[in-house]
């Protein structure tokens, strides 16, 4: 039995023995030779086969789904995407070559043990794959597992708000470059980026920002610079927008994210995309980073009740199953957002935050944000281990942040949905960001983050409105908690800093500070707006 069988309690009803031909070699559709590993349990005749699709190798921890799937009764065809791991090509990114998948299914129809009934499964670029593979129709596909992954790349990883993820991109860059150069598996790479923290961290702040890579790397990664070197909205990342394939998608679909993810966002809008076409669609959310929720117990048994409902004829899961944090609970919902009441708590000037707006004249609070020193972050929805729920109070107290707090909650409460923010705000730089961060408070004084966002502002104006979306969430703040708003001018390097020239991304070089102003008066009521639902006060 294998490890995780034993770990997460998802015994089989029959264990089969596992065998396994390596090194398989699958042409694309360009001739190109694409390496894969074949996992099969002995003695089935033609069972349904999972694909995975991955450009983090083979031979390493990854592994591990793929036995157990096999152990199961599942065939398992785990594919090395090309210019990785042996297999042929270059690899681009995030951009995924269409031969490649066009080459693998012609290749598996044409194996004597392929049975015509296919599942995928995936995390992170795995799942991101799932999603381009639905450029084709595919009849034999039953079922996509995806988790941490959504449709489209752009707006969900690169430039949330408007704001560049420097840090998550960079932190990318060196998982990758680690993996390519090192030889060892996704895991000990994991290790790896933790003893490089310092090095990570100078490369974020590298001027002109395209030469990052090089700071980090030691010489050009191409794919990154391409990242800089266009804006959100320009006909690069058409290659990386998945989102019209959806119609094209199998049946049924397990979504799998966390709260702490950074690609949430847009799984949820993937979300209501597929259940808007009739299909099948189950989604979890659980109290998780990137990458963390396949290998819990709860997140791979609901993955694998799925997958053994669509290939087996069992019955499905149906409906969304997510864990509210500060409750340390699960709860099971009919769909994505809950039915909820979008409750405005308002900012007061002497930092309070309350369900009752200002009814007077106040001045503004006031902070100085200065990207030669950026607001700094911690835990949230960065890349890899410090991403989740910390201690905020080394943050909050730094002059550049502003924090808004409710008296301690007389009653819990509970919100679930969507969140959002709107500040009313003056600068003296029309290039400004603005963060803000919801925090629980707890007896002892320690603010946990729970959910956040970002906005960047660029056109000019005397007095402004910034509206920022922050992550979803399921939350209950507890009786004798605070509620607290953080706003400041940045998340380094989360976000990356707002140099504050309008200088282009890729090659600006100056740096230049900026005085900001957040307005709580009677003609300029800033607020949170939470998602409370029902039975909430």
């Amino acid at each position: 039995m294998t490890l995780l069988s034993r770990l997460y309690g998802v015994r089989p009803a029959l264990r089969h023995r596992v065998r396994v031909r390596r090194n398989v070699e699958i042409p694309a559709a360009d001739g190109v030779r694409l390496l894969a590993t074949h996992y099969y349990p002995a003695g089935r005749q033609r069972p349904p086969l999972v694909l995975l699709r991955s450009p983090y190798g083979r031979g390493n921890a990854l592994d591990r789904l793929p036995a157990l799937l096999a152990e199961r009764g599942y065939q398992v065809l785990y594919q090395s995407l090309r210019g990785t791991a042996g297999s042929g090509g270059r690899f681009d990114g995030f951009v995924i070559d269409p031969a490649d998948g066009d080459g693998t299914l012609s290749w598996l129809r044409a194996q004597p043990w392929f049975g015509g009934e296919l599942a995928t499964w995936g995390a992170s670029y795995l799942g991101f794959v799932q999603w381009e593979l639905a450029a084709r129709d595919i009849p034999e596909w039953k079922i996509a597992l995806i988790q941490d992954a959504p449709s489209s790349f752009a707006e969900g990883f690169m430039y949330p708000g408007g704001a560049f993820a420097t840090g998550n991109a960079l932190g990318w860059v060196q998982l990758v470059e680690r993996m390519f150069t090192g030889g060892y598996g996704v895991i000990r790479q994991m290790a790896g980026m933790v003893g490089a923290a310092r090095r990570l961290s100078q490369a974020t702040l590298a001027l002109p920002l395209q030469e990052a890579d090089q700071a980090l790397t030691g010489h050009p990664v191409t794919w990154f610079r391409d990242w800089v070197g266009h804006g959100p909205d320009q006909e690069y990342w058409a290659s990386t927008d998945h989102r019209a394939n959806v119609a094209r998608m199998p049946p049924v679909v397990h979504l799998q994210g966390g709260w702490h993810d950074f690609f949430l966002p847009g799984m949820l809008a993937d979300h209501a995309a597929l259940v808007a076409t009739g299909r099948q669609v189950r989604l979890l959310v659980g109290p998780w980073g990137h990458g963390r929720g396949l290998y819990t117990r709860e997140g791979l048994t609901d993955a694998l009740a799925m997958l053994d409902a669509a290939l087996l004829g069992r019955q499905t899961p149906a409906g969304v199953r997510l864990y509210v944090t500060g409750a340390d609970r699960w709860i099971d919902v009919p769909a994505w957002p809950p039915v909820h009441e979008a409750t405005p708590w308002f900012l007061h000037p002497d930092g309070g935050l309350s369900r009752n707006p200002h009814d007077g004249h106040s001045s503004p609070s006031r902070y100085r944000y200065d990207p030669a020193d950026p607001t700094p972050t911690v835990g949230g929805t960065q890349v890899g281990l410090s991403a989740g729920a910390k201690d905020n109070r080394a943050i909050e107290a730094r002059a550049d942040v502003l924090t808004f707090t409710t008296a301690p909650l007389t009653d819990d409460v509970e919100a679930v949905g969507p969140v959002r923010v709107r500040l009313h705000t003056r600068s003296d730089n029309p290039h400004a960001d603005y963060f803000a961060r919801l925090c629980d408070v707890d007896p002892r004084g320690r603010s946990i983050n729970v959910c956040d966002g970002i906005v960047r502002l660029r056109d000019p104006g005397d007095i402004r409105t910034a509206e920022v979306v922050l992550w979803p969430m399921a939350h209950r703040f507890g009786r004798g908690h605070r509620i607290r708003l953080q706003v400041s001018g940045g998340a380094h390097p989360r976000f990356g800093r707002n140099p504050g020239t309008g200088e282009p991304l890729a090659t600006g070089t100056g740096l230049l500070a900026s005085d900001h102003e957040v307005f709580h008066d009677a003609d300029h009521p800033s607020a949170l707006w939470l998602p409370l639902i029902s039975g909430a006060s």
